[in-house]
């Protein structure tokens, strides 16, 4: 059976930057390493005035078709996912496709138009709809394009104002992919929570606590789920994982749980007993709240053993390099981690074709999945074509009166009385102009 994966990936990010500890933190009068330590972020990128979730996600499709030499009429299928859009009936996909065409010769009338939502988990799922829809025949021998493209912002003086993040991926779906290919097992956990929402409103509504326990409990149970459906998981199946990262302090939890319950009964649980002890077993206690607080203090001495130490540093750690200079970017989230990995090996010159990712996804709402992924021939010659080293670093640092005139100008409801001019000058590629006859948005190619 042909593998089908991921078989090329390029990223856009928002061309303004937001130095957290440097710009953020004094003025909201806080030690710097509540952020860069405890939230694990050093920068957020913004969209200038004239960027949205569509010049974004535009930019990078462009930036992938060509870098493949692609044409309209090579692509079979678009999707996007996002939790930013601004209309609640035409898909941004459509908006992206007319810029698209813009510049292509031909169109994308052909091609099977969409938009996915579930938070931030949307991305993986419109990943799965291409890979189906490729594993059922559907594409006449076409490839599909997966967008993630989000504008992450929160209300002025929220908690979560910090975590703010602009950008997009575009992912090529294909048959022998070039740089992973996509397992067909999956595991999930799903259930109608209340921990993070927009009900027809821009800014979420989120309660943060009960955000970070819903993130673990969905986690906790895809990865049973998953291992109901392979062979037990073993420590040493996978080089990275990937998590879904709204802040690199979110994965560090998550990371520390799936740890212990991957190695529970194994070789490595006895090799910490003599140090920590072993697991808490439930049997072994009269109610469930003595449990938990076994269970608690168990997991506080296994993060500061050197064995779980090594571990995050080799596997998770290197996940989370774009994270810490971008923020959250929503729906991408859980594909930069991905990349970041990817580069990882890369810098690191590895030898790692036919190993094998660990990738878990969380969308708010809640649902996660996990699946594994395996690393392909063509990684390496694609990992390198990305610029986005060149892009971050060209990014404009904003003060922090810059910053609340661009949050004015992208907060939907806000009726900016005087005119903010653009921070950076586009050059080859989309722009927002304006709005039309029916209140569309309206876009154009900058050469």
């Amino acid at each position: 059976m042909t593998e089908v994966g991921i078989d090329a990936v390029e990223i856009w990010t928002g061309k303004l930057k937001l130095d957290l500890p440097g710009t953020f933190a004094p003025e909201k009068g806080d030690d710097p390493e509540k952020y860069t330590k405890g939230l694990g972020l050093n920068n957020s990128s913004f969209p200038d005035v004239y960027e949205d979730i569509v010049t974004m996600g535009a930019n990078a499709a462009k930036g992938l078709m060509d870098r493949k030499g692609l044409k309209p009429e090579d692509i079979g299928r678009i999707d996007v996912a996002t939790e930013s859009a601004f209309d609640h009936s035409k898909p941004v996909s459509t908006y992206i496709a007319g810029c698209l065409e813009q510049v292509y010769d031909g169109d994308f009338t052909h091609a099977n138009k969409g938009e996915r939502k579930f938070a931030c988990l949307a991305g993986t799922q419109a990943i799965d709809d291409a890979y189906n829809w490729i594993r059922a025949g559907r594409n006449r021998d076409r490839p599909a394009i997966v967008i993630t493209t989000d504008t992450a912002l929160y209300a002025r003086g929220d908690p979560g104002e910090a975590t703010q993040g602009a950008g997009a991926v575009a992912m090529l779906i294909d048959e022998d992919p070039s740089i992973v290919a996509l397992s067909t097992e999956q595991g999930y956990g799903s259930k109608d929570e209340t921990d993070f929402l927009k009900p027809n409103q821009q800014f979420p509504s989120v309660d943060g606590k009960r955000s970070v326990q819903v993130y673990l409990s969905r986690m906790r149970e895809a990865l049973e789920d998953y291992e109901s459906v392979t062979d037990d998981i073993e420590l040493d199946d996978f080089v990275y994982a990937p998590f879904h990262t709204p802040f690199p302090g979110m994965v560090r939890k998550a990371a520390l749980l799936a740890y212990r319950h991957v190695i529970r009964d194994t070789e490595y649980e006895d090799a910490l007993a003599g140090e920590i002890g072993r697991q808490p077993r439930e049997a072994d206690f009269v109610d469930r709240e003595a449990y938990e607080e076994a269970i608690r203090d168990y997991m506080d001495k296994l993060k500061t053993t050197e064995q779980y130490q090594t571990w995050y540093d080799t596997v998770v750690e290197p996940t989370l390099g774009l994270s810490r200079e971008v923020g959250n970017w929503y729906t991408s989230s859980v594909h930069i981690a991905r990349i970041s990995a990817l580069r990882d090996a890369l810098t690191r010159d590895r030898s790692f074709v036919g190993d094998t990712l660990l990738v878990a996804s969380y969308g708010s709402g809640a649902q996660a999945e996990i699946h594994a992924e395996t690393v392909r021939e063509g990684w390496r010659e694609e990992i390198e074509e990305l610029d986005i080293d060149d892009r971050l670093a060209a990014r404009y640092d904003l003060t922090w009166e810059e910053y609340e005139d661009v949050h004015d100008v992208h907060e939907y409801d806000m009726d900016v009385e005087r005119e903010i001019e653009e921070f950076t000058q586009p050059e080859a590629e989309f722009v927002f102009t304006g709005w039309g006859r029916m209140n569309e948005r309206k876009y154009e190619y900058v050469e």
